[in-house]
């Protein structure tokens, strides 16, 4: 059983005293052959403003609040602060947020 992280997963990220720990969505993990080992996320919030750089998710079941994807927080970090996974995004919402990726930063 393949438990690494892949893109389109929802983890939970226990980031210490750092930042606030919270659910994030897995954007890339890094290769064995990379040269850092640090996981790309986007952090998940419950505050949805319906701005641009949000992807709206409703209520996943596996989240106690209606959420939304925060791509104006994207945030790298190594990759064991990723502690249990919550859950995966539809086929529809992850084309959305690499849609919504490509816009926020005009690709």
């Amino acid at each position: 059983m393949n438990t690494e992280p892949a893109p389109g997963e929802i983890w939970f990220a226990e980031l210490g005293i750092v930042e606030k720990s919270r659910p994030v969505l897995v954007l890339a993990y890094p290769k064995d052959s990379d040269a850092r080992a640090l996981v790309v996320v986007a952090p998940l919030t419950s505050q949805i403003r319906g701005s641009r750089g949000e992807v709206d998710l409703g209520k996943p079941r596996w989240l106690p609040k209606p959420s939304a994807v925060n791509m104006q927080g994207l945030a790298s970090f190594d990759r064991h602060y990723l502690t249990r996974k919550l859950g995966n995004l539809t086929a529809e919402q992850h084309e959305a947020v690499k849609v919504g990726l490509r816009n926020l930063l005009g690709l």
